[in-house]
């Protein structure tokens, strides 16, 4: 496999408080990674600080062996727009704009498709996340897995090579965040990389490697195999009893 992540050394500090401690991993292409932790453990830090949201203080991110924390803010932002996708726990629509909209909007901004591309690329999206129907809709007429769904077609546009999730189903109830996450697992399936922050264990059993924080410290990972509904049980009885070793 292809190293697509390759994290070396982060550290990131806030008035002199210390988030970070000089972390290092490596995420393979086609990887499914869940990152687990603790409330104030540096979770959502280390995802924003390896996806370009924000800078490490110090350290390097390397995505296909391109050092992206040294890159200019527009650079980053080119970066973050085609070769990145996003999901966070609100969807962070647009209110302006319909579903559809919303969803080609990075596409005519990134200027890598036609505008016929686009139009059917986020048609396929919606068609496969089962919102096609509510596409001219508003966004404040439709429900919040609806919403959600479209964040993903969103997230998805422009084809990213890696997709980034911070709680993406931390707002929704039980048999809704179910349908999300299949959706995100068949976007693994498909070969996009996926790296998410979760509380949800449930979620995280979806993975194929946990990586969990303490103190802003990588303390332990477990390693599963690839996602099957059959053995979601017995994944989740073996992430949570891990779990339950470290306290969480």
């Amino acid at each position: 496999m292809r190293t697509i992540l390759d994290v070396k050394n982060l550290s990131k500090s806030f008035d002199n408080i210390q988030i970070l401690n000089n972390i290092s991993f490596k995420v393979e292409e086609g990887e499914f990674i869940a990152i687990m932790g603790q409330s104030g453990s540096g979770k959502s830090t280390l995802l924003y600080n390896i996806s370009g949201m924000d800078r490490p203080t110090s350290g390097k991110v390397l995505l296909n062996d391109r050092d992206i924390s040294e890159l200019p803010e527009e650079k980053i932002s080119e970066v973050r727009l085609k070769e990145m996708g996003f999901i966070f726990q609100h969807s962070h629509l647009l209110k302006n704009l319909s579903i559809r909209d919303n969803i080609i909007l990075p596409g005519f901004k990134s200027g890598l498709l036609s505008r016929d591309e686009i139009n059917s690329r986020g048609e396929l999206l919606m068609k496969k996340t089962g919102i096609l129907n509510i596409a001219a809709h508003d966004i404040k007429k439709v429900s919040g897995g609806q919403l959600q769904r479209a964040a993903i077609c969103r997230a998805l546009i422009n084809n990213p090579c890696i997709l980034f999730g911070d709680e993406p189903t931390g707002a929704l109830n039980s048999s809704t965040s179910k349908e999300v996450m299949n959706i995100i697992n068949s976007v693994n399936e498909e070969g996009t990389t996926v790296i998410l922050v979760t509380h949800d264990a449930k979620v995280a059993s979806m993975a194929s490697r946990v990586i969990y924080l303490l103190d802003g410290n990588i303390h332990d990972e477990l390693m599963l195999t690839k996602y099957k509904d059959s053995e979601a049980s017995a994944r989740e009885k073996k992430l949570s009893s891990w779990l339950e070793k470290h306290g969480f």
